[in-house]
């Protein structure tokens, strides 16, 4: 705080300063006018972000860039610039963009102090906006699909379905965002190869990661992204591969508006000194560096026999009927979560047997070093509160599946698929075929960007497959534990 007020009043002393040695050097005789017009021209950027006590970031949705994960803020430049807004003492706000194509509009027109998308600096970029230092450097590379039964192959037999050479794309239809790095390096790419790559330009309102979608759903061949956005999609689809790099390293910055010095300058500096702490080298392991820990730790965990479904059923069903739920679907969901490993952390951060988030695990009273017990009476208390928001869908079954949606996206998507059925004329309080359908199309601008959704972009995918899985695994112990 002491440093917020240390910039604030020298940006105010700063002005009145410079008016003072404008008349000292240019002369008592210097119209005021002129010296007025100096004033205007003064960057005053900084000061106005204090002032009004908020950073206004323009973004995407995106794991980089940023999402919303069970009701929290997250992505790698979301926490960068958290911390940024932090050692400025203002608040941080970050304003989605639904048409990429226009976000350098929307920052030269004031409508975000930043921009921060895994934004590339190119020499276009850099005519009309300015780049903090880079926070990233990253190379492209092709999303291609694996053919049927990939995990049957052995590697040598996988290799012969997939490019591996750049070469291998003439003739090929690449689709990315036309306004992107990508399409740029496309076009030179077909100089170098000497054939034709058929690129399809889409426009900046189809994110990058939906294009990875399709790939994944078979409904593109190809795309182009940058490495470090691959490598974070492939975990959620096994079925892609992003090993073929088309490109040099290249940098990755912060967009700011060529007038704003003030501001640029202050974001250098901050960024140069944060660039070498603990916190970003975690940050860029949390989100970049793809580790096998968690899979490692599901891996390993021994299924139990002796009829029962884990060492905690006792406390299990002493827990859901409390909120009168059948304990063999929690303990289905638990095995969802965590396989019964009490222990485990994902790469976002939620913990334990029932993956809570750092956030919502403090007011449950649940830390990663809690005892089991803990955190399963936790868990179902967090299930009986959101379930409380469903009051409306008076299918138990019905209601329970909303319920667990929420426990997997976190209840604004949920909230935003359900207002999105009404408006369709779906019936909104029926999960199954209804509100689940329209949880998938939170993917597509079309949908995402209506004025109804609040929480923006979503992998429904996810989300629809979790709910499935959990009750289809809960058939099976009904039919297997009494």
């Amino acid at each position: 705080m002491k440093r917020k007020k240390h910039i604030y009043i020298t940006l105010l002393v700063g002005i009145p300063l410079i008016l003072t040695i404008a008349f000292v050097f240019l002369g008592k005789n210097t119209p005021l006018r002129e010296v007025r017009t100096m004033e205007k021209r003064q960057d005053n950027s900084l000061a106005k972000i204090i002032e009004k006590g908020k950073l206004v970031v323009l973004t995407e949705n995106s794991t980089v860039s940023y999402f919303v994960y069970r009701g929290q803020k997250m992505g790698f430049e979301y926490e960068v610039l958290h911390q940024f807004a932090k050692e400025l003492g203002v608040k941080l706000e970050f304003r989605v963009v639904k048409n990429l194509d226009k976000i350098i509009d929307e920052l030269n027109s004031g409508k975000g102090d930043l921009i921060a998308c895994n934004y590339t600096i190119t020499r276009d970029r850099k005519e009309q906006i300015n780049f903090s230092i880079p926070h990233l450097r990253s190379s492209q590379v092709l999303v291609q699909r694996k053919p049927e039964n990939w995990q049957k192959m052995p590697a040598n037999e996988l290799r012969k379905y997939l490019i591996d050479d750049p070469i291998e794309l003439a003739q090929k239809n690449v689709h990315v965002w036309g306004e992107s790095s990508y399409y740029k390096r496309l076009v030179a790419l077909m100089d170098e190869i000497g054939d034709t790559i058929y690129i399809h330009p889409e426009p900046g309102s189809i994110e990058t990661e939906e294009l990875i979608q399709r790939v994944a759903d078979g409904i593109i061949d190809f795309t182009v992204v940058d490495k470090n956005v691959a490598l974070i999609n492939k975990r959620f689809y096994d079925n892609i591969d992003v090993n073929l790099e088309l490109s040099i390293k290249q940098q990755i910055a912060f967009g700011v508006r060529k007038n704003d010095e003030q501001l640029l300058n202050y974001l250098n500096e901050w960024l140069d000194g944060f660039m070498r702490q603990r916190l970003y080298s975690f940050l860029k392991h949390k989100y970049f560096e793809v580790s096998h820990h968690t899979r490692k730790a599901q891996d390993e965990y021994s299924s139990l026999g002796g009829g029962k479904i884990s060492p905690y059923d006792d406390i299990i069903q002493k827990e859901a009927a409390k909120i009168n739920w059948d304990w063999r679907l929690i303990a289905s969901l638990i095995f969802q979560e965590s396989k019964f490993n009490p222990h485990i952390e994902s790469w976002q951060g939620s913990y334990g047997l029932m993956q809570f988030m750092p956030e919502t695990g403090e007011k449950f009273g649940v830390f990663p070093d809690s005892p089991p017990t803990t955190q399963i009476k936790a868990g179902v208390k967090y299930l009986a509160k959101i379930e409380r928001n469903f009051s409306e869908v008076t299918d138990s079954i019905q209601r329970m599946k909303f319920t667990i949606a929420s426990y997997n996206a976190g209840m604004g998507h949920i909230l935003d698929a359900q207002r999105i059925a009404k408006q369709e004329g779906a019936n909104h309080l029926q999960w199954d075929g209804h509100v689940e359908e329209y949880l998938l199309k939170l993917t597509d601008p079309e949908y995402f960007n209506r004025d109804v959704v609040k929480s923006g972009y979503y992998r429904g995918k996810m989300t629809y497959r979790y709910v499935r899985e959990v009750f289809r695994r809960y058939n099976e112990y009904k039919s297997t534990f009494h």
